[in-house]
C-alpha cells in the first residue's frame, strides 16, 4: 500500500469543485492515474445516481429508491485507492444535494456543511477548478449540451461520452445564458467557501492545459500525497475544442451586444 512521506497531513477525501467545461474530467483522470488520489468521479450527480446504484448492485426499494447510507458507502468503496484516499467531483448544483443527503444521515450536524462532509468523508479538502476564458467555457458548454458529448476518451464515467448524433449550431442567446450561469455558479462557490471556512486549492483550466503534470503534482502536494516512484501522470481524456469552437467565439464577439456582458474572468 503506497503511503506518502507527508502522511500526517494527508487527506481522507477531497472534492474537485467546478462548473462544466473547466477540464474537470481531464483533472480527475490525471489524479486517478497517480494511483494514490482515489478514483474520482461525479458520484453524486442526481441524474446519474440510479446508474451508479445499478453498477454497485445496491438493493432498490419498492418505490425504486435506494438507501442514502448504502449509496454513500458504495461511493466510498468505489472512489478509494488502496491507501484509503477518496476523490469525487462536485458541480455547484450538486453540492446542496449532497449536503442534504449527508444531513439526513447526521441530523445533529445539519446546517454545518463542511462539518457534515467531514463526518461522512473524514479529513476533507477542496480543489476549486475554474476557467479564466469564460466565453470559451460557455461555447464549449453549449456545444456539449447540444450534442450530449461531454468528453472524449474516458475514465470509467457512468454517462456523457457517447453523444446523440445531433449537429451543433451557433446560438448567441444560449451563450449569453451560459455566461450568466457560469458567473452565478462561480459566485456561488466563492460564497460557499467563505461561509464554510474552506480554503480551496485553486486550479485554472488554462494552467492545467499548459502543464498537466505540474498542476496535478501541485494538487497532490495540497492533498498531502506523493506519486509513487516511477508512476507516470497521464491524461485519459482528449481535447474537444476545435475550429468550430474558435469560429463560434469569433462570431459571438462580432455580433451586436444583446444586453448581457461577458463576466469578468478573474474576479
Amino acid at each position: 500500500m503506497p503511503v506518502p512521506t507527508n502522511h500526517v497531513d494527508r487527506v481522507d477525501s477531497y472534492f474537485v469543485c467546478a462548473t462544466p467545461r473547466t477540464g474537470s474530467s481531464l483533472l480527475l483522470g490525471l489524479l486517478e492515474s497517480t494511483g494514490v488520489a482515489g478514483h474520482p468521479q461525479a458520484y453524486f450527480r442526481v441524474p446519474d445516481e440510479p446508474l451508479w446504484a445499478g453498477r454497485w448492485r445496491i438493493p432498490r426499494g419498492g418505490d425504486g429508491g435506494f438507501d442514502d447510507a448504502a449509496f454513500v458507502r458504495a461511493a466510498l468503496d468505489a472512489g478509494r485507492t488502496d491507501n484509503g484516499v477518496f476523490g469525487a467531483k462536485l458541480m455547484w448544483g450538486t453540492l446542496d444535494e449532497l449536503v442534504d443527503r449527508i444531513g439526513r444521515l447526521h441530523p445533529d450536524a445539519a446546517g454545518q456543511d463542511a462539518a457534515l462532509l467531514e463526518r461522512a468523508f473524514g479529513r476533507t479538502r477542496y480543489v476549486y477548478l475554474r476557467r479564466a476564458d469564460v466565453l470559451a467555457q460557455a461555447v464549449s458548454w453549449l456545444r456539449a449540451e447540444q450534442t450530449q458529448a461531454w468528453y472524449v476518451g474516458g475514465n470509467g464515467e457512468i454517462s456523457g461520452g457517447g453523444g446523440d448524433g445531433r449537429a451543433p449550431h451557433f446560438d448567441k442567446d444560449g451563450i449569453d445564458g451560459l455566461l450568466r450561469t457560469i458567473d452565478e455558479h462561480n459566485a456561488g462557490w466563492r460564497a460557499w467557501f467563505s461561509a464554510a471556512g474552506v480554503r480551496p486549492h485553486v486550479v485554472r483550466y488554462e494552467d492545467l492545459d499548459e502543464d498537466m503534470v505540474a498542476v496535478t503534482r501541485e494538487v497532490l502536494d495540497f492533498l498531502g500525497l506523493d506519486t509513487p516512484p516511477g508512476r507516470a501522470v497521464a491524461p485519459r481524456h482528449h481535447r474537444q475544442a476545435d475550429d468550430l469552437n474558435r469560429e463560434w467565439i469569433r462570431r459571438y464577439r462580432a455580433e451586436p451586444a444583446s444586453g448581457s456582458t461577458e463576466p469578468g474572468a478573474d474576479e
